[in-house]
C-alpha cells in the first residue's frame, strides 16, 4: 500500500531552511508512528510530498495507517494511491477501470489529474479520455463537472500512475515539536482538553498541569484524557505530567480572601505555580481554555488582572470560541466523553464574584495570603513522564487479573471507540460487549448480575482501574482480561 502526505499549506511557504525542518519534523515524526505497524514501512521525502511506502496490503493495517496520518499535526490531507507503470492513455483508463468501475455504479463522476514530468499528452486530454472509457463501460449515472457525486483523481509523474482510491483530510498545523513546548494548565473539562489540542496541533511540545485541589477521582479523570490526548496527537514526543497539591492553597484563600475576590485570586495563584512548573521544564508559554465572558473569572478586566500575575506569555487558545463550538470540537476529536463525566472539585464557589477586578483590591487581598503555599506546593509537585502514568497504582483495591477468559464469562472491552475500531478484540467462542469506560459505571448495573464480567484494554490499565471502583461499589462479579 502507498499513501501520498500533502503538507499543510503553511508549511510550504516557509523558507527553504524553515521548510526542510518542518518537513524532517514531520517525517521523522511518521517514523515513529508507522514504523511500528509494520516492518517494510518507509518514508520518502520530496520538496511538495511525503510518500509513505509498505508492501503489505493487510487491509487492517491500512486503517491502522489511515487513523494515524489523519490524527498526525502537519498534513493537510493524504491520499491513499495504487502505483502502476505509466502506460499509454489506454491503459491508465483500463488501470482506473480496475479500482473505481463498480463504485461508480449510479452515481456522477468527473475525472481531475495532476501531472508532473515530459508526456505526449497532457491533463486534460487524459481526463476525457479515462472519463469517456469509464462513462462507456460503466453504470455510473454521467460525468457532472461541477459538483459530481464522484471525484475519480490521477497523478502522473514521470514514468508512475497514481490511481487515487481514496482521499482523507489531515489535521493541518505544524508537525509537533517544530514549535517551541508549552505547559497547558489542564482540568480536564471541555475547555482545556480543546485547548491542550490545538497547541498539539499547532506543533508545540505540550505538557500538562494539573492542579489538584483535594479530588482523587477529578486526578484520574485528568490523567485518562491526557494519556489520551497524548497518545492519539502527541505520542511522538515525550513530555510531562505534573500534579501540583493545590488543598493548601485553597484552604489559605477561603479563610483570608473575600468572599466577591476568591476567583480571580485563585486563578492568578495558578499562573504563579504554573510559571514556576514551566520554568523548571524550560517552557516559555502557559496555555488555558479561557473563554472571554464564559464565566465570571473570564471578563477581559478580570483576565487583565490575572495575567499581572506573572511576567510568562500566557495563551488562549479559545479565547473568541462559543462554547458550543468548543464542545463541538470536543466530540471531534473524542475528548467529550471524557469532559462530561468528569468529576469536579469546586476549590472555591464565591456567592457574587466580581466581573470587575480592581487591581488595588486584589493586591490588596493578596497580602494577607501566605505565599510560601505556592513554593511548598511546588516544591511538592510530582512529575512523571506522561507514558508512565500508571492509573491502575490509583487504584485503591486489588481485582482479580486473568490472562485466560473463564468460561461463561464475557469480556467488556471499555476501550474509547476509536481505539476499538482500530483493533477490534476478537476472540473464538467467547462473547465481547463494546461499553468504553466512561459509559461503564451508568451501564454496569443493567447488567445480568449472575454473569461474570472481564473488563479488557490495551494494557491493563484502564481496565484494572475501572474494574477497582467496581468491587468498590459492591460488584463481586467483576474481573480483569489481561492476555499474555
Amino acid at each position: 500500500m502507498k499513501f501520498i502526505v500533502k503538507f499543510f499549506p503553511e508549511i510550504t511557504i516557509k523558507s527553504k531552511p524553515v521548510r526542510k525542518q518542518f518537513v524532517k519534523n514531520l517525517s521523522d515524526n511518521l517514523k515513529k508512528l508507522l514504523g511500528p505497524l509494520h516492518e517494510s514501512v518507509r518514508i520518502q521525502k520530496d520538496w511538495d510530498k511525503l510518500v509513505v511506502h509498505c508492501s503489505s496490503n493487510d487491509e487492517q493495517l491500512r486503517g491502522q495507517m489511515i487513523d494515524t496520518l489523519a490524527c498526525t499535526p502537519g498534513i493537510a490531507y493524504f491520499l491513499d494511491v495504487v502505483e502502476f507503470p505509466l502506460g499509454d492513455m489506454q491503459d491508465v483508463y483500463e488501470k482506473t477501470q480496475q479500482i473505481w468501475g463498480e463504485r461508480l455504479t449510479g452515481k456522477t463522476f468527473v475525472v481531475r489529474c495532476k501531472r508532473a514530468g515530459k508526456h505526449d499528452f497532457n491533463s486534460t486530454d487524459l481526463e476525457r479520455y479515462v472519463g469517456g472509457g469509464l462513462l462507456q463501460h460503466t453504470a455510473a449515472a454521467g460525468v457532472r463537472l461541477r459538483d459530481p457525486d464522484v471525484t475519480v483523481n490521477l497523478e502522473v509523474r514521470d514514468d508512475k500512475l497514481y490511481v487515487v482510491n481514496d482521499k482523507h483530510a489531515g489535521l493541518g498545523g505544524f508537525p509537533l515539536g517544530s514549535i517551541d513546548p508549552v505547559l497547558s494548565l489542564i482540568s480536564g473539562g471541555f475547555d482545556s482538553t480543546v485547548s491542550t489540542y490545538l497547541t498539539m496541533k499547532r506543533g508545540m511540545r505540550t505538557h500538562f498541569c494539573f492542579f489538584n485541589l483535594g479530588g482523587r477521582d477529578h486526578e484520574i479523570g485528568v490523567k485518562e484524557v491526557a494519556l489520551y490526548l497524548w497518545l492519539k496527537y502527541g505520542s511522538t514526543s515525550r513530555v510531562r505530567f505534573v500534579t501540583v497539591p493545590f488543598e493548601g492553597v485553597v484552604s489559605e484563600i477561603l479563610q483570608n480572601i473575600d468572599d466577591s475576590q476568591m476567583g480571580v485570586v485563585l486563578k492568578r495563584m495558578m499562573l504563579r505555580a504554573g510559571t514556576k512548573v514551566a520554568e523548571s521544564l524550560n517552557v516559555q508559554a502557559l496555555v488555558t481554555g479561557d473563554s472571554v465572558a464564559q464565566v465570571s473569572s473570564q471578563t477581559l478586566t478580570n483576565l487583565t488582572v490575572v495575567d499581572a500575575a506573572t511576567d510568562m506569555l500566557v495563551l488562549r487558545p479559545l479565547i473568541t470560541m462559543d462554547k458550543g463550538d468548543i464542545i463541538d470540537l470536543s466530540r471531534k476529536i473524542g475528548t467529550e466523553p471524557f469532559a462530561a463525566v468528569m468529576p469536579e472539585y469546586c476549590g472555591v464557589i464565591s456567592v457574587k464574584p466580581t466581573t470587575r477586578a480592581k487591581m488595588d483590591r486584589i493586591v490588596n487581598q493578596e497580602e494577607k495570603f501566605n505565599f510560601d503555599l505556592i513554593d511548598e506546593a511546588v516544591a511538592n509537585a510530582q512529575f512523571v513522564n506522561i507514558d508512565k502514568i500508571d492509573l491502575a497504582e490509583m487504584a485503591s483495591t486489588e481485582v482479580e487479573v486473568l490472562n485466560v477468559p473463564i468460561q461463561d464469562g464475557i469480556i467488556i472491552d471499555v476501550r474509547h471507540p476509536s481505539e476499538e475500531e482500530r483493533k477490534p478484540l476478537k476472540i473464538n467462542n467467547v462473547t465481547v460487549e463494546k461499553i468504553p469506560f466512561y459509559e461503564l459505571h451508568g451501564k454496569f448495573a443493567e447488567l445480568d448480575k449472575n454473569k461474570v464480567y472481564l473488563l479488557y484494554c490495551d494494557k491493563g490499565v484502564m481496565s484494572r482501574l475501572h474494574a477497582s471502583h467496581l468491587v468498590e461499589q459492591g460488584y463481586s462479579n467483576v474481573k480483569v482480561y489481561r492476555p499474555l
